[in-house]
């Protein structure tokens, strides 16, 4: 399928599987010639980002080039008012559940990287992953994120194996996983199709860095070392009928406006092409890791730089989903909340066995961890900011999902189902597992959104309070 974006700036075309629409040269050019935009200009981008009409790459580019504090601070605003007007007042929470970190890999940054002697292997069996499982539901997640390293030990049959014994586990209070979504290393396209079966929701899989060189310098073995392969990934996972993908950049790898740029050219590929762009994109910044050769990033991305690239992937894609993990610190996290980010990762470790384990200690994990608060602490920093908590798995159980959720997305009417799905969720967590801290100001928060909705759709208010008192005497799982 032809673009004309593509066309007109790049002299090519897309075409499906190849990789020529990642052009290191035409992407350092784009950067080169917005150096310090003018303020009309910004303001002009902005108010087509308000509008959610999105931007294409170059006007992203002009917006990564601002340096004026003002204006930063209008594109910022901006990105809140937009994730509001698509999501409403919500953040979906899910944890990472590592099965293994055994991989034949030897990517630099990476703890779980080949040669590492320092890093414990382990594998979880069936009956481990189950008290994994166990200890998260306790915790109150219902959505999770399922890793492993790449190697032959952790092949499709064992994950897909695990994915059920985690559907399969249930524990008291009604904790149950309703949404499995998987980060693994790329598949053909039939063993997509045996992950499809499996009744996965999202396939993510990260490029690391879209920079060729880069690439090539960190990923120095194993399968990860073919840039092409790896880039192809969402082709044949969409091919297959996958139509939930998120990608994603390890920023501080290399220039964070480069990787940007690709990040939104890879996703106006999958669009033009596929007819849907990504479900999500991740945000994570380089952490350290025991046994790697990178002591630190070598293109560290400041705060301030960070909370720009999340601020302008919002303008740019505003129906997309962000990603952000508990790399970050609490503090970063809390503002980020505000400015774009709209799921989080919570409670987390990644440490095969890390749930139920909590004291093991670091020789297990892939990379190091900022905020470390327990999940009911995130839940009421959550909801004083005024947002509601979320663990709803509605769409996916319901088949809003690829191209049926970005039309609802894009014009902004999936918070119709966002913001009840979220506070009927909320409750679920507040009622079986809250503290006194987090109920009181959970039931606060509920109240005011209740009102909220009451004033634009009393009927569906109607039906919110009715399930949110069900809940409350012990019924589980409303969603609209």
């Amino acid at each position: 399928m032809v673009n004309n974006y593509w066309q007109e700036e790049f002299g090519g075309e897309y075409r499906t599987g190849l990789c020529d629409y990642i052009n290191d040269n035409k992407i350092e050019q784009m950067l080169a010639e917005v150096e310090e935009p003018a303020g009309n200009t910004v303001r002009k981008i902005i108010n087509k980002a308000l509008e959610l009409k999105g931007l294409n790459p170059k006007e992203a580019a002009v917006l990564l080039q601002v340096k004026d504090k003002t204006l930063v601070d209008e594109f910022l605003q901006a990105a809140r008012e937009v994730k509001e007007k698509i999501y409403g007042k919500r953040l979906v929470l899910f944890a990472p559940l590592y099965f293994a970190n055994a991989c034949v890999n030897n990517c630099l940054y990476c703890g779980y990287r080949r040669n590492n002697q320092l890093v414990e292997r382990r594998k979880l069996t069936q009956s481990e992953i189950k008290k994994e499982v166990e200890a998260l539901e306790r915790e109150g997640h219902k959505r999770l994120l399922v890793l492993t390293g790449e190697s032959p030990e952790t092949d499709l049959d064992y994950l897909i194996k695990g994915i059920a014994t985690a559907y399969q586990t249930k524990t008291e209070k009604g904790g149950e996983i309703r949404r499995i979504n998987v980060e693994i290393a790329p598949l053909s396209i039939d063993g997509f199709k045996e992950l499809k079966k499996a009744g996965i929701g999202t396939y993510t899989c990260f490029q690391e860095t879209y920079h060729r060189q880069t690439y090539r310098a960190m990923h120095r073995s194993g399968p990860k070392a073919n840039y092409d392969w790896r880039l192809t990934v969402m082709d044949r996972a969409q091919q297959a009928g996958v139509d939930d993908i998120g990608i994603g950049a390890l920023f501080g790898l290399y220039d964070y406006r480069f990787e940007l740029i690709a990040l939104l050219l890879h996703a106006e590929y999958l669009e033009k092409t596929y007819g849907v762009g990504p479900h999500t994109i991740s945000v994570p910044r380089l952490n350290p890791a025991l046994g790697t050769p990178l002591a630190a990033p070598p293109a560290p991305v400041s705060d301030h730089d960070f909370k720009k690239l999340v601020a302008i992937l919002r303008l740019a894609v505003p129906s997309t989903g962000i990603i952000l993990t508990t790399r970050e610190s609490a503090e970063i996290r809390n503002e980020l909340f505000l400015h774009g980010v709209s799921q989080i990762s919570a409670g987390s470790r990644t440490t095969p066995g890390g749930y139920k384990d909590q004291e093991q200690t670091g020789d297990l994990a892939q990379f190091s961890l900022d905020d470390i608060r327990p999940i009911d602490e995130i839940i009421i920093e959550i909801a004083r900011n005024g947002y509601i908590p979320s663990f709803c798995t509605a769409c996916y159980r319901l088949g809003r999902t690829g191209q049926d959720f970005m039309e609802l997305a894009k014009p902004g009417l999936i918070q119709q189902f966002c913001n009840p799905n979220a506070m009927l969720t909320f409750q679920e967590y507040l009622v079986d597992y809250g503290t006194k801290e987090s109920r009181e100001l959970g039931q606060r928060c509920l109240h005011e959104q209740l009102a909220a909705l009451t004033s634009v759709n009393a009927k569906l208010a109607a039906t919110v309070k009715e399930s949110l008192a069900k809940i409350k005497h012990g019924e589980h799982d409303f969603y609209i």
